[in-house]
């Protein structure tokens, strides 16, 4: 393929790749946003395969397409459950292949093979953050898929002098970058040593961040794989790599402010890995007592029927039941009914940015009765009903009333101002950030317990 025709392919997967974040930044067009990010793809495959710096195609074939199978069957298979799972695990690639490409390229004698003494310098600089980039990234995201998954615990690692120790390591880094830019024999041995503590960096990083806090977690891995995916394109002179790495790492990190912003921290708190570690006060957390009302489904039907105005709060316990296709069905129902639902959405509800966005999407809920955090909070008072299924840490007042929860401060969805709350859980356990939540103690608070998709099947057929 004339080099000519592959500068075309990549301006118009370059464009593609915008015209897919556009998409996807609206849920009526996130489909064909997803479309757009396809076929950028595809064509950028394309352009890289005809190009003429490719002629192992066997190897190359031999990589594709068990890859492509790989990747096919995980996506069919994947539930949305363990959708974040996935995410998690898919940076941790991007990642590895950054460090692949710059141990490559430090491997291949040719690589600075009619370069001046300044480029070779800037191709050294581009190999070596590339490398330690794709190292923190891919730790990183192992870590945080361990915790998704339940493998390790969701509780924070809190080491003696954290911070301190991160400022060594990174001081370190810069150290041996300096020696392995000074064109020393041992210059490999300068970036299998940096690779090493920035991947234990990396790891220290994500474990000393509460379970909580993991869906802004993964969103500022996000943005880190798209700088090293951006490292990788400068390593191989790659301009289409570099367009989209810098697309991925400033709209993860666009998200991750969005983000903190719902969770009220700071960004450099989470790069630190200070964040979610309990920032309130020095005091005892306060323990949550007092009598629990418990409901029937006849009960719940019965002001479901009643009310005016309904807002339902969906969670992770929502997305576990499965239960979105027939909360739909009662959504439907009681609109035909004449009662006002709305869905409020909290932005860290379940354990990935949009979770619930996305699943609320897949049972055809209207996009206009789904709204945000923001838009919400002032109309529980004037509500009747509010119907939470599956939520905990997005519902608790301990947030606001609790100085030293580990969720002091963060903003939560102010259920309890409503007239009446129904709250579908288990049983009394603790949401991901294991706090106690005082909701359920509440005098206008009664729990439905059991299984949340049995228990919204049953109130559709009472409905």
């Amino acid at each position: 393929m004339p080099e000519s025709l592959v500068t075309i392919f990549y301006i118009v997967a370059a464009v593609l790749f915008i015209l897919s974040l556009g998409g996807l930044s609206n849920q009526e067009t996130a489909r064909r946003g997803n479309i757009f990010g396809m076929l950028g793809m595809l064509i950028a495959l394309a352009a890289v395969t005809g190009s003429k710096d490719v002629t192992a195609y066997a190897i190359l074939a031999v990589a594709l397409f068990p890859a492509i199978l790989i990747g096919a069957t995980l996506a069919r298979r994947v539930k949305m459950t363990e959708m974040p799972q996935l995410v998690a695990i898919l940076h941790s690639f991007v990642g590895a292949a950054a460090v692949l490409v710059g141990l490559g390229l430090q491997l291949n004698p040719t690589s600075l093979d009619g370069l001046s003494p300044i480029e070779i310098t800037i191709h050294e600089i581009e190999v070596y953050i590339g490398v330690c980039i794709g190292s923190i990234t891919f730790t990183g995201s192992i870590i945080a898929f361990g915790k998704l998954h339940g493998l390790l615990s969701g509780k924070p690692l809190l080491i003696p002098a954290r911070h301190a120790l991160n400022l060594i390591v990174v001081g370190v880094t810069i150290w041996l970058g300096i020696l392995f830019t000074g064109h020393s024999d041992n210059s490999m041995l300068y970036l299998l040593a940096a690779m090493v503590i920035t991947g234990l960096l990396g790891i220290h990083l994500v474990m000393a961040i509460g379970g909580a806090d993991m869906p802004v977690v993964v969103s500022m891995l996000n943005s880190y794989s798209g700088w090293a995916a951006a490292a990788a394109g400068f390593m191989l002179g790659n301009d289409l790599l570099i367009i989209v790495g810098a697309l991925v790492g400033s709209s993860g990190l666009i998200l991750s402010l969005i983000m903190c912003r719902g969770m009220n921290r700071s960004l450099i708190s989470v790069i630190l890995g200070g964040f979610g570690t309990g920032d309130g006060g020095s005091g005892a957390m306060q323990t949550p007592e007092g009598e629990v009302t418990s409901i029937d489904i006849a009960h719940t039907a019965t002001l479901l029927n009643n009310a005016k105005s309904v807002i339902i709060v969906p969670g992770y316990g929502m997305a576990v039941a499965q239960a979105q296709h027939t909360i739909a069905k009662i959504t439907k129902k009681l609109r035909d009914n004449n009662t006002q639902v709305i869905f409020a959405i909290h932005p860290v509800a379940g354990r990935l940015p949009g979770h619930m966005n996305v699943l609320l999407a897949e049972a055809n809920i209207p996009y206009d009765i789904v709204m945000e955090l923001d838009e919400i909070n002032h109309t529980f008072p004037a509500t009747d009903v509010v119907m939470v299924i599956g939520a905990n840490d997005i519902v608790n007042p301990s947030a606001l009333d609790d100085p030293n929860s580990p969720i002091a401060g963060m903003p939560v969805l102010e259920v309890w101002k409503s007239k009446d709350v129904i709250v579908m859980k288990r049983s009394m356990g603790t949401g991901y950030a294991g706090v106690g939540n005082p909701l359920f103690f509440n005098e206008n608070t009664s729990m439905l317990f059991g299984d949340a998709g049995e228990n919204v099947d049953a109130i559709l057929a009472a409905l």
